[in-house]
């Protein structure tokens, strides 16, 4: 039967050293060396047994450790005392571990540090954005003010001219249609035959603004003189235009028909 452990994984041997230290509530200023070398060995020893793959880094600190632990169990040198400025420095040459503290510490700073970072990362990943967009059509629309800039001396005046209008209103115009006959209109056509010498085009005879009723008493008026044989009404061509012709025989076409008796 296959058994299978997981293991936590650690960027490095800095990282395991500080995960010994936190889960074992050490003072990392007063690192118990005997007690972390043994727990960092056991746990490089299990990833051995595991087959799992142990770089190069892992058994130098392993190295570093029992050197460390070596110094440890050596006798101390006798105490040679100096000055003040000077015992610091030689009191942490005297400790194997204080380079190794000043390591972890500076490790566990820039962890912290990276930890902060990835939280901010998780927290920023949460955030959604999206383009800008044009926002104009959801805008309040203001309603312009259709009297701005009008003053009291405007509004008067439009008043006055309001009730000049209402005067006004109450006249009643009589409106008189002049109304031609088709006898007169019979003159306006010979006299116009006589202007142009006896021919005439029959779209000359009218314009734009005649009236309905004068369209009609025009053609009335022709068919009066087609009818009393003063005119003869011809076309040269299919849909060309009428031409209007004053008989021949009658050489005083304006004596005549103005003698001539017309009863309509």
């Amino acid at each position: 039967m296959k058994v299978t452990y997981k293991l936590e994984a650690f960027e490095g041997p800095l990282d395991l050293l500080l995960h010994l230290i936190d889960k074992n509530e050490l003072d990392i200023y007063n690192i118990p060396i005997k007690e972390i070398t043994d727990q960092y060995l056991a746990f490089v020893q299990a990833m051995q047994e595991l087959e799992l793959e142990v770089t190069s880094e892992f058994l130098v600190m392993a190295a570093t450790l029992l050197s460390i632990k070596s110094k440890m169990l050596l006798p101390k040198p006798p105490v040679i005392e100096f000055d003040d400025d000077y015992y610091d420095e030689y009191d942490d040459d005297l400790d194997p571990r204080a380079e190794l503290v000043a390591k972890l510490i500076e490790y566990r700073k820039y962890k912290s540090i990276a930890d902060m970072l990835r939280d901010k990362e998780v927290e920023r990943s949460l955030v959604y954005t999206r383009e800008p967009e044009d926002l104009t059509p959801f805008m309040p629309v203001m309603q312009e003010n259709p009297v701005e800039g009008l003053e009291i001396a405007d509004l008067l005046f439009a008043f006055q001219k309001t009730l000049r209008k209402m005067v006004n209103r109450n006249v009643i115009a009589k409106i008189r249609r002049d109304e031609i006959s088709v006898k007169d209109r019979m003159h306006e056509v010979v006299d116009m035959l006589i202007a142009k010498g006896g021919k005439l085009l029959f779209s000359k005879l009218f314009d734009y603004e005649m009236t309905r009723e004068e369209v009609v008493v025009t053609f009335l008026a022709l068919l009066e003189l087609m009818k009393m044989k003063k005119i003869v009404c011809f076309q040269h061509q299919l849909f060309e235009d009428i031409v209007i012709h004053a008989k021949e025989e009658d050489s005083d076409l304006d004596a005549q028909f103005s003698t001539s008796e017309i009863h309509y």
